[in-house]
């Protein structure tokens, strides 16, 4: 049986966190939980702690001293999950922006489809949005066009949050250097994973716009994504990626 973590950054979701962490524990494929709570003045921290002896062994928090990105929260969680015997390592948001039912097909896809790295596409079969302003849609699909051009990816949704790495994919990629932040750290992973030549799949999602508590997205952090891709790819033509053998071999 392979052991699985779900990431989950929080900052003030104390609307959704009891919801979304007793919704991936009913799933019928195991997983852990690793929320990785920025301080959060509402007391989302408190909400995850009472739930611990209710989900023992299952049920992690990592506690950081104020808000300090996604970026560096999700670098902090892979680090946790490299320490530990997890197969596979998922990414995605506390709103119910993702569907957490959809874990089970981006399992499905790593241990079937046999991917390194499995990702919640909004866009793999159209655009699979729900509640965004148009002009949001319009935004976020053209930066994954724009990304492709740049990049020479494949991949559809380039910004995706909502993914499951295998751990060796982790180990291979150098992650502490990952100089993007929001959307552009999610560009630059995936990425690397490519240039190392790991298998990619996207698994096909509908994207539903947060219901309880405020958005954390803003403009800058698109501003960042688009100029810092381009630099990524300048900075890639003189870095060496190792190609890599298939990880379920």
């Amino acid at each position: 049986m392979h052991q699985n973590l779900v990431l989950i950054p929080t900052y003030n979701e104390k609307e959704n966190v009891e919801r979304m962490i007793r919704k991936v524990f009913s799933l019928k494929t195991p997983f852990h939980i690793l929320i990785i709570d920025d301080n959060s003045p509402d007391g989302t921290g408190q909400i995850v702690e009472k739930l611990f002896p209710e989900f023992p062994d299952r049920l992690h928090i990592l506690k950081r001293a104020g808000k300090q990105g996604l970026g560096k929260a999700y670098l902090a969680g892979f680090h946790l999950a490299l320490k530990r015997p997890y197969d596979y390592i998922f990414e995605m948001d506390c709103d119910f922006s993702h569907n957490p039912e959809d874990l089970e097909h981006l399992y499905t896809a790593c241990v079937k489809q046999q991917a390194s790295l499995s990702i919640g596409s909004r866009y793999i079969t159209g655009i699979n949005v729900i509640n965004w302003p148009l002009g949001r849609v319009i935004m976020s699909y053209l930066a994954s066009v724009y990304v492709r051009a740049i990049t020479g990816m494949k991949i559809m949704d380039t910004t995706a949050g909502f993914k499951c790495y295998h751990r060796h994919v982790l180990e291979t990629i150098d992650f502490d250097n990952i100089r993007l932040k929001g959307y552009g750290f999610q560009i630059e992973m995936k990425f690397k994973t490519w240039k190392h030549g790991f298998k990619i799949v996207e698994v096909p999602i509908i994207f539903t716009d947060r219901k309880e508590g405020s958005s954390k997205m803003s403009g800058g952090i698109f501003n960042e994504a688009l100029w810092g891709v381009l630099k990524m790819k300048i900075i890639s033509w003189f870095t060496r990626y190792e190609e890599v053998e298939d990880v379920h071999v």
